[in-house]
C-alpha cells in the first residue's frame, strides 16, 4: 500500500483558510488564491519597507501610509496597498515604481508571440 506524502501545508491550516467555503471557489476571481497572493505581496512589501527604514542612511525617515496600485497577474488584476515613506525614497523591489505587471507576465506574453499567436489573439487571451 502506498503511503500518503505529508502535505506541505497541513490540512488543518487549509480548512481554516477555506473557512467552510467550497474548495472550488478558492480558484475563482477574488477567491482564496487571489487573497493569498494579495496578502503575501503586501507582507513582502511591508518587509521591504521595514528593511529600508532600518538602514543607517535613512535616519529621520518614517512610514507615511499606503498608496493603492492595481497590478496585472496571470489570473487578472489585483489591487495592492503599497507602503510609503515620508522622504519618498522607498523603491520596492517586488513591484518597482510604475510597474503594473507581476514579474514573469511579460515573459509569457513574449513566449505566446514567439509561438505564433498574433498580437490580437494575445490581447483577446489576456
Amino acid at each position: 500500500m502506498a503511503r500518503r506524502k505529508e502535505p506541505v501545508i497541513p490540512d488543518a491550516i487549509l480548512d481554516q483558510l477555506l473557512g467552510g467555503a467550497d474548495a472550488k471557489t478558492a480558484f475563482d476571481g477574488g477567491g482564496l488564491i487571489d487573497q493569498l497572493k494579495k496578502a503575501l505581496a503586501e507582507r513582502a512589501l511591508n518587509a521591504e519597507m521595514d528593511h529600508h527604514l532600518s538602514s543607517e542612511r535613512m535616519r529621520g525617515n518614517s512610514r507615511n501610509g499606503y498608496g493603492k496600485k492595481t497590478v496585472l497577474t496571470e489570473d487578472g488584476s489585483l489591487e495592492l496597498s503599497i507602503p510609503r515613506d515620508r522622504q519618498s525614497s522607498f523603491d520596492p523591489q517586488l513591484l518597482a515604481k510604475y510597474q503594473r505587471r507581476f514579474p514573469g507576465f511579460n515573459d509569457k506574453i513574449i513566449s505566446m508571440y514567439a509561438r505564433g499567436m498574433s498580437t490580437r489573439e494575445i490581447v483577446g487571451h489576456v
